[in-house]
């Protein structure tokens, strides 16, 4: 029984040390790995614009305010078509109403507020293909003030509707771009490039064109511009053979 239990506790003691061996070789000696990463970038032109502006009318009382408000909608929207913009592109949002008061002090203490009347406002908004004619027509909104309308415009906003397409593209460049890389790293080691172990994608980011803009950690989008420029990159790992 005791040359069994010796016998036992050598090959325990054998197989101990040679896996204690073999993870000491691994460790000593890991499988070699390169990681790179690709860009892919790519200009294009804004095919979507969105415009808006508000215009407002005030009386001390509701009916005049709200009739006054329908005759400058009357007027925006026969210019706005005047100019070429689409009837259906033309969205007009709910009216906003806001009463005005003044406050009122006694001795220079606050004793409450006096209605002067109402101010209501509507807002009307262009979301086209037509980009240089909507573009057009922000540059030259203010010729309402001569039919009597204070119009308040906003920035244009500046889409495109074949992202997807785009990005999947912008992917296949980054691929491209990081095999390349690690190609001309391992020959430059004297090694070969092995199998692909692993592909991550980076933050996909749209910037304005020569704008200087940063880049951010959760992706920039830039709409301001109607020149873009889109980035992506590919973080590979490759075994080196």
């Amino acid at each position: 029984m005791k040359h069994i239990t010796a016998i036992i506790f050598g090959i325990a003691i054998v197989l101990a040390a040679f896996f204690l061996g073999d993870a000491y070789v691994k460790r000593a000696h890991p499988p070699q790995m390169i990681s790179v990463t690709g860009l892919g970038n790519e200009n294009f032109t804004s095919d979507l614009i969105v415009w808006e502006g508000r215009f407002s009318a005030y009386s001390p009382y509701l009916k005049d305010a709200f009739e006054r408000l329908n005759e400058q909608k009357d007027i925006v929207k026969n210019y706005l078509v005047s100019k070429g913009i689409q009837e259906d592109n033309l969205i007009f949002s709910s009216v906003q109403t806001l009463e005005r008061r003044d406050n009122q002090y006694e001795n220079g203490n606050y004793v409450g507020t006096i209605f002067r009347g109402y101010e209501l406002s509507q807002s009307v908004q262009i979301e086209s293909e037509d980009v240089a004619s909507v573009e057009k027509v922000s540059r030259e909104i203010t010729e309402l003030l001569n039919k009597g309308v204070q119009f308040n415009s906003s920035p244009p906003r500046y889409y495109y509707t074949k992202l997807a397409d785009l990005k999947i593209e912008m992917i296949s460049k980054a691929t491209e771009d990081a095999r390349i890389r690690a190609e001309k790293i391992a020959e430059n080691a004297g090694g070969a490039l092995g199998e692909l172990i692993t592909a991550r994608m980076g933050v996909f980011q749209i910037t304005g064109q020569n704008s200087g803009e940063d880049y951010s950690w959760g992706g920039a989008y830039n709409t301001a511009s109607k020149n873009k420029t889109a980035s992506i990159t590919m973080r590979l790992e490759y075994n080196i053979k």
